[in-house]
């Protein structure tokens, strides 16, 4: 059997640029979608491009989140839970306004677990926010949609948060990447990429977009969205007011978007994340996404493989449902997986001798 060689994971890492963690998000409200379930998108840049899904229980809620492959526990860099509550940050440059030591920030992360072992939707999430110690060790947006229909983004420092409700905006959706409405403009980052994604959005049919349409549409639409540092995707579809909250869904590309293939998670009662997206056996990445980053690593992150995944993928469109049960999904994502892992094999013996 062929394998992926953890030297090849690492000289395509190597190369990867000093700036990190500058994320591309959109948001889109309920009110706005033809099917009235809010969505939204995380498109994920930083240093750390090893990144896997894990399991948590936490005080209230049960949930799944986006980790790096070397955490050691209490942080998530997005997520949802058992309630239908999705969260996920872009950082930002542009608001702190205090002497907090670098030391003591990043800490989004933690804020992120917290609340998704905690909060059913916004208004728990700012109860959480007023009632944390301060100071927060937190500069970001943060993205919120819940099954009671709220949608919003969140500006947040370490000692003040700024509310903006999604289903006021007059396009019915927000896009954000690395700089805030309320931050100081001279600090801004990001605004290629928050240009560039501007543009697509306008020519997509909001009412109808999805995981396929923000997915293919903006993580995969090459430079300046798509990047080195393209360490994951993800495209939480919420639900309707009245809903079964376990109908959320997060279409999950782990590694390189245009080296992977995004897979449908739900939360369930237990933990039915797909093993290839968990530790692998090997060391603590996901195994999807080491593969991922070979193939970056041999084809470069522009030209990737993206056509060959969507082929996979389509199995995936046609044939998962919602309310499947767990049973017929843990066969289903294995399904799906060897596919993955045919086509990332044909791709191999260029390089293997």
């Amino acid at each position: 059997m062929v394998r992926y060689s953890r030297i090849a994971i690492f000289l395509a890492t190597l190369l990867l640029p000093i700036q990190s963690f500058c994320c591309t998000s959109v948001i889109i409200s309920g009110n706005a979608r033809a099917d009235g379930r809010p969505v939204m998108l995380k498109h994920r840049d930083t240093g750390e491009v090893n990144n896997r899904m894990q399991w948590f229980s936490g005080p209230s809620y049960k949930f799944i989140g986006l980790v790096n492959s070397s955490s050691k526990g209490g942080e998530v860099w997005a997520g949802h839970n058992s309630a239908g509550f999705c969260i996920m940050n872009t950082a930002t440059y542009d608001l702190k306004d205090d002497n907090v030591p670098e030391s003591d920030m990043d800490k989004e992360g933690i804020l992120m677990f917290k609340a998704l072992g905690i909060c059913a939707d916004l208004r728990d999430f700012e109860h959480l926010l007023d009632t944390l110690p301060k100071p927060w060790g937190v500069e970001a947006n943060f993205g919120i949609i819940d099954a009671k229909g709220g949608a919003a983004y969140y500006e947040v420092n370490n000692h003040s948060y700024k509310k903006y409700n999604v289903s006021e905006e007059p396009e019915g959706y927000m896009l954000v990447t690395n700089f805030t409405r309320s931050g100081r403009p001279a600090d801004r980052k990001g605004v290629d990429r928050f240009e560039a994604a501007a543009g697509i959005l306008k020519g997509i049919d909001i009412s109808t977009a999805g995981h396929y349409e923000l997915l293919n549409g903006i993580s995969r639409s090459g430079k300046p969205i798509l990047r080195d540092i393209s360490s994951s995707s993800i495209v939480f579809e919420g639900v309707v007011p009245g809903e079964d909250p376990l109908l959320t869904v997060a279409w999950t590309i782990l590694g390189c978007p245009s080296t992977s293939i995004y897979i449908p998670l739900k939360v369930f009662g237990s933990d039915h994340i797909p093993a290839f997206m968990k530790e692998y056996k090997d060391g603590d990445n996901a195994q999807i996404c080491s593969q991922a980053l070979v193939i970056k690593g041999i084809y470069g992150f522009e030209k990737g493989c993206a056509e060959e995944c969507r082929e996979v993928e389509k199995i995936v469109d046609n044939g998962f449902s919602r309310g499947m049960s767990p049973s017929r999904y843990d066969r289903f994502v294995k399904k799906v997986y060897r596919k993955y892992r045919l086509m990332y094999l044909r791709k191999l013996p260029k390089v293997v001798h």
